[in-house]
């Protein structure tokens, strides 16, 4: 088992205003998922994309919206919950003033992909 701090993970550049720490995955021994962690600064955004792999995501702190690629928002806060099926384009956009901080799994497979 491994415990350890979110801090004690170095946080990779994603995008403009936003970060991205992998907290487990292949370098941990997992085999099948990797959880993410993103820091998106106010008024950023994660890149559009989409990929043939479903991925599940769960909101930590802040305010955001979930933008599908029709065009059509969804406002995210705390303790929401999101699964995006495989090859829905989309990206999560900070709405707030406060970071938006959520947990995103992924398989092992599709973490180099994004």
């Amino acid at each position: 088992m491994i415990i350890r701090a979110l801090d004690d993970v170095e946080a990779i550049f994603y995008a403009e205003g936003v970060k991205k720490r992998v907290v487990i995955g292949p370098k941990e021994g997992a085999p099948n998922f990797a959880m993410r962690v993103f820091e998106v600064s106010s008024g950023q955004r994660t890149m559009w994309h989409a990929h043939d792999f479903e991925h599940e995501v769960l909101i930590l702190d802040g305010e955001g919206a979930l933008i599908d690629g029709e065009g059509g928002t969804t406002q995210v806060k705390p303790m929401n919950v999101i699964f995006i099926p495989a090859n829905e384009k989309h990206c999560l956009k900070n709405t707030g003033s406060d970071t938006l901080r959520f947990v995103c799994v992924v398989p092992t497979w599709g973490e180099d992909s994004l």
